[in-house]
């Protein structure tokens, strides 16, 4: 990006401005080679690029002002035969039924869990003036991603339970798997991860997110009010109920007591 900035001269500090003096620069050298070409001979266009009314992919969050995207009428010009495009893992044509085919052919292989359930294609384009033809053709056999999702609800047979949230392991060879696994964090304990490695052994890869969850509920002791307990007795309440280790604990209090006491201070300098 740097040496493109450096070779058009742009300077900016706002990196939305550089991408958009960079697009208006790239739409007129296009335009100019446009009106350069021999009539007679095809002419292809590729990029590596974000373009106007592409569907993205989960592994593409873009952010207005921070994505250099080129127009769709660039692309869409019939003076081009056919537009192949990169950067975009979803499968699909731009510019569908209409002259040129503009195409993300996507990527070919799975790359994380938000293309799980997404087919993967390999495009033959048979390029001609005026009449370019497009087939899409679907790769099998591409590495599987496996994602599941559990909550426990009990402590009993938890090994097995998991196992059962799996294909059976004929399915699982050499595949990506994933799972997100949720239970109140007294039971961690009941959780024999080894186990479940060693089961899921012939998978590619498997990776365990586990999510503890605390009780949401704090109990007072006694008849005691929480009007009567101060937001420092409170914190220390929530943070023992949250399982929070004792050298953690101590550390977070004194930030919480820093904290109350900068505000306490602030509010009467106001008064």
């Amino acid at each position: 990006m740097t040496a493109l900035m450096t070779f058009l001269d742009l300077r900016s500090n706002d990196i939305s401005q550089v991408y958009e003096h960079l697009g208006e620069r790239l739409i007129d050298l296009v335009q100019g080679w446009l009106e350069q070409v021999d009539p007679d001979l095809p002419v292809v266009l590729t990029a590596h690029c974000s373009v106007q009314g592409a569907s993205y992919g989960v592994e593409h969050k873009v952010m207005l002002g921070r994505d250099l995207v080129l127009p769709g009428s660039l692309v869409k010009d019939p003076r081009l035969d056919y537009v192949a495009l990169g950067h975009i893992h979803k499968s699909q044509d731009l510019n569908p039924g209409s002259h040129p085919p503009v195409v993300y052919p996507g990527s070919i292989e799975r790359v994380d869990f938000g293309e799980a359930q997404d087919d993967k294609y390999f495009v033959i384009a048979n390029v001609a003036r005026g009449n370019t033809q497009v087939e899409w053709c679907k790769l099998e056999g591409i590495r599987p991603f496996i994602d599941r999702f559990v909550r426990l609800e009990s402590q009993e047979g938890v090994t097995e339970r998991l196992r059962d949230a799996f294909p059976p392991l004929e399915q699982l060879e050499g595949a990506i798997v994933r799972l997100v696994l949720e239970y109140p964090r007294d039971w961690e304990a009941s959780i024999d991860e080894a186990a479940l490695r060693e089961y899921l052994a012939g998978v590619f890869s498997f990776s365990l997110e586990k999510r503890a969850q605390v009780e949401g509920r704090i109990r007072l002791p006694g008849d005691q009010a929480i009007g009567s307990l101060s937001a420092l007795e409170l914190l220390d309440m929530y943070w023992r109920a949250s399982h929070v280790g004792e050298g953690e604990l101590q550390a977070l209090n004194h930030l919480a007591t820093d904290l109350i006491r900068d505000s306490q201070a602030t509010q009467l300098e106001g008064d």
